[in-house]
């Protein structure tokens, strides 16, 4: 008989530690190809900024709960939701982890030397209209909301509730902020492209 609370703690503590040495991995190996950081910050003090130390903040806080609770019995100070915190729904919030991180990996491959993280004002880049990105201007964000999404179910509680929460928010401004820049880099391209692909999904209005 398997024990899918057992089974569900080592699988994020194992997945949150493959996605911190991932991300790594692909930042370092990318910028010593390149010669450039392609992990953008943005101005101190600014919203991009600040987006990025929140993102990070949470980033560091699931990793850490993640793998504190294959020691340690965390749960009662998580707020562990117990109606949804069944076999079925922690099953589901696997496989849709494991399926963000199939998009999130091919997003990666895709975009190849073109992936950043942030805003980058480089302007020789082509401007990504094909693959992915003829379907959704985010489609890299998208991924990481659905694993978000799955995070939550893999372990529903409040503390989870709260990341998804100010997960998604981060991700919709990071969006804005960086549609904007976009417009400013590419011009007229750009604007065509937005008028073709909508933001997040197809059958939702582009703006």
């Amino acid at each position: 008989m398997f024990d899918i609370d057992l089974i569900s703690r080592h699988f994020l503590a194992l997945y949150f530690l493959f996605i911190a040495v991932h991300y790594a991995s692909t930042a370092i190996g990318l910028s010593s190809r390149t010669t450039q950081s392609h992990i953008q910050y943005g101005t101190k003090g600014s919203a991009t900024w600040w987006i990025r130390q929140v993102f990070n903040l949470f980033r560091t806080a699931i990793l850490a709960v993640c793998i504190a609770r294959v020691f340690f019995p965390l749960d009662p100070w998580l707020g562990v939701i117990t109606p949804l915190y069944t076999p079925w729904v922690l099953s589901i919030g696997m496989v849709t982890m494991l399926i963000s991180l199939g998009l999130v990996s091919y997003n990666h491959a895709y975009m190849r030397q073109d992936w950043r993280s942030g805003i980058d004002s480089d302007e020789s880049r082509s401007l990504l209209t094909k693959g992915p990105f003829a379907r959704s201007r985010n489609p890299m964000f998208l991924a990481i909301m659905l694993g978000q999404f799955g995070l939550f179910l893999t372990l529903p509680s409040l503390f989870t509730l709260i990341c998804l929460a100010t997960g998604v928010a981060m991700i919709r401004m990071q969006a804005v902020k960086e549609e904007q820049a976009l417009s400013e880099f590419y011009g007229d391209e750009y604007l065509r492209y937005k008028t073709q692909v909508p933001r997040w999904f197809k059958w939702m209005h582009p703006n």
